[in-house]
């Protein structure tokens, strides 16, 4: 199975801590944090990997190469401007092998059951599946609501703090649904998920209580160093 890496953000966040390389090629000791999310990934079953990358991606290419040393392939899509989520997407697609792909963020790491996304899918006949997670304060995000497995809301603000259920930032697209995605800089989360929601796709996903982490922020990314450290994260 093949997946999309987005891996093209500039990461300005953190910039104050990790200058020298794109974001999530953010050194954890001496592994950059994206190979945890490729070994991630490789336990999972998902071998292929295209990575869409801009912002010094030259430096993501000569650390997984053709991905033989992670037991994976390796392709690459460069950004020559800055495309947003579902710009890179489409982007990448023409690399694509199959008639769907996970994608996901570079930058996190959410542990979730892939086959159980692929199963909705089929089951629901779903266009597109994603992953939700809880918070216990959804006024920091933009809620996503689940009725019977199929999504009604999604990136829905609200102004009083309460427990919620957001998007997880990982998704398994069809190639079809991709071609709709216009040219240019797009935003899968603002332009394309309510848009389609609108027009009656068939949207679904669940919520997955495993372990995630964004390391956008100094702190987020200093804390996922501990992780490893302790053994909470270790292959």
């Amino acid at each position: 199975m093949q997946a999309i890496l987005l891996a093209g953000g500039l990461g300005t966040r953190l910039r104050s801590v990790v200058s020298d390389r794109p974001k999530p090629m953010a050194l954890i000791g001496d592994r950059p944090f994206m190979e945890y999310v490729i070994r991630e990934l490789k336990s999972q079953g998902i071998d292929e990997i295209i990575f869409a990358v801009g912002y010094k991606g030259s430096m993501v290419e000569e650390y997984f190469g053709d991905g033989s040393r992670f037991g994976i392939r390796a392709d690459y899509a460069y950004e020559e401007t800055l495309l947003g989520t579902a710009g890179a997407i489409k982007n990448a697609s023409s690399m694509m092998t199959g008639l769907e792909t996970y994608v996901l963020n570079a930058d996190t790491l959410y542990r979730i059951d892939y086959k159980r996304l692929t199963d909705l899918k089929k089951e629901k006949q779903l266009d597109m599946a994603l992953v939700l997670r809880q918070v216990p304060d959804i006024s920091r995000y933009g809620e996503a609501v689940l009725e019977d497995s199929l999504l009604v809301k999604f990136n829905e603000k609200s102004s009083t703090p309460r427990t919620g259920t957001i998007n997880g930032g990982v998704y398994l697209l069809t190639k079809e649904l991709i071609r709709q995605i216009p040219d240019g800089k797009v935003s899968l989360e603002n332009d394309m998920i309510p848009k389609w929601l609108s027009e009656g796709k068939r949207l679904g996903g669940f919520v997955n209580d495993g372990y995630f982490i964004d390391i956008g922020v100094p702190e987020d990314y200093y804390r996922f160093m501990d992780d490893v450290e302790k053994g909470v994260i270790a292959w």
